[in-house]
């Protein structure tokens, strides 16, 4: 193998596993904005929460078809796909197994995790008044450890099977559900016993050890970088966002059509995650901020024994990464009177330029929402820079992940000039203009194609 590809394949790598995995902190918690101005959410009426196994089993042949042909749309459209093994196509006469062997395998067609809970449950709106209902436990919804930074801003609420729920509930608590573990440990070098079984080959980036890092190829999609790096390092290529959306909303339109209203928004919430997480510039771009030149420069280096380039590279992708999710998710979760929040909501509130995206199809999570963060990943990194204070954006010596705990960084902005502050926030406002345009062409996709007013 030549030297620059060795190069450039190292490099891509190092870029690729500096990211944490996940996007925006607690999609629910902006889904609530983007969705409650959308009629067809906002006025839908409440539906009967279903238990998956009633759903699986009452569609059960409808969803072998569906599933068949999603994997035949993924071979034709997805580069590097790999076509679902013979072994996991779904087969309806489980059906008569009982429902945890169909539910089982339906998860396994999927090819998610088959500890995904699914459960019935809903994250409650923080702006609304409380619910008055059964708390329910951290691992009755998520098959992922609690992370203490989790536990603070998730709350969930236990439903009941045929208790009426409120649309917009389901689908903004379902927006935040693939990030509970449903994406992990997919591959055949994982710690898993389906991993090696779903045909997705080895983990492309990152480390097979922490599971919430295998949900990376999941939930980034490196489809605009250079020609230059996708020379050297095809396997950025091997991320499937776009399948995921195709998966969901297909299933989100037959659960409609069939009656089972439910699972429709659940469906449709589990498709809005990605394509939410793709508004996210470092989860569109492999390594913002770092041109490819400056990429083999950092492993030039590191070969030749001096990896503190190569180690600085990776905690500030890192920390930028962080910084740009916890602000988002200060600001978002700020009281009613607190102007930075106040001009979030407001951006999630704006439709006004929703159709001017055009129609929504199989590909716009790649070609335009994707690609849109993508181009935007230089603007918003050099405003960080400018910005954010530099200990937490530009000094490699102080790790966010590792030391960043309960750094309240709207009390640090406000330590910045006014100028600072607006600008930051405006970039940001920017990404969540998109979050709730995207999130909301989806539904109306998804809606008109399953008949639904």
């Amino acid at each position: 193998m030549p030297i620059l590809q060795r190069l450039l394949i190292a490099a891509a790598m190092l870029a690729a596993s500096a990211a944490p995995a996940w996007a925006w902190s607690n999609h629910a918690l902006a889904a609530y904005r983007a969705f409650e101005v959308l009629p067809e959410v906002a006025q839908a009426a409440p539906v009967k929460a279903e238990p998956l196994e009633d759903f699986l089993a009452a569609q059960a042949q409808p969803l072998a078809e569906l599933l068949a042909a999603q994997d035949a749309w993924a071979r034709a459209h997805i580069a590097h796909y790999p076509p679902l093994p013979e072994a996991l196509r779904f087969d309806p006469a489980v059906a008569g197994q009982g429902p945890q062997a169909l539910r089982r395998a339906f998860l396994m067609a999927l090819r998610v995790s088959p500890e995904s809970r699914l459960a019935l449950y809903v994250q409650p709106d923080p702006l609304a008044p409380p619910l008055a209902a059964e708390r329910m436990p951290h691992d009755e919804v998520s098959a992922l450890a609690l992370r203490e930074k989790d536990g603070e801003k998730h709350r969930f609420v236990r439903l009941a099977p045929g208790e009426a729920v409120a649309p917009l509930a389901v689908l903004a608590s379902a927006s935040d559900e693939p990030d509970y573990g449903m994406d992990v440990n997919l591959f055949e070098d994982s710690p898993s016993d389906w991993g090696p079984r779903y045909g997705f080959g080895k983990l492309p980036f990152g480390n097979p050890a922490l599971d919430f890092a295998t949900q990376a190829p999941f939930h980034m999609g490196y489809y605009h970088e250079s020609k230059l790096i996708y020379a050297a390092a095809g396997f950025l290529k091997r991320t499937y966002p776009l399948l995921r959306v195709h998966q969901y909303q297909g299933l989100a339109q037959l659960a409609f059509r069939s009656g089972h209203a439910y699972w429709g928004w659940r469906f449709a919430g589990l498709a809005a995650h990605y394509v939410q997480d793709l508004t996210q510039p470092y989860h569109a771009r492999l390594a913002p901020g770092f041109s490819s030149a400056r990429l083999i420069g950092i492993q030039l280096l590191a070969l030749a024994g001096m990896p503190g380039g190569k180690n600085d590279m990776i905690v500030l992708l890192s920390n930028r990464h962080f910084v740009l999710e916890r602000l988002e998710s200060q600001m978002i979760q700020t009281g009613r009177d607190n102007p930075a929040g106040q001009a979030l909501r407001q951006v999630l509130h704006d439709s006004s330029r929703d159709a001017d995206y055009g129609p929504w199809g199989d590909t716009s999570v790649r070609d335009l929402v994707a690609g849109e963060a993508a181009a935007q990943g230089e603007a918003v990194t050099a405003q960080m820079l400018t910005s954010a204070p530099a200990r937490y954006v530009d000094d490699p010596r102080f790790d966010f992940g590792i030391e960043g705990g309960r750094i309240d960084l709207m009390a640090e902005m406000a330590r910045q000039s006014p100028e600072a502050q607006a600008a930051l926030q405006s970039s940001i406002a920017a990404l969540m203009r998109h979050f709730g345009a995207h999130s909301r062409n989806l539904v109306r996709a998804i809606l008109a194609q399953a008949g639904k007013p």
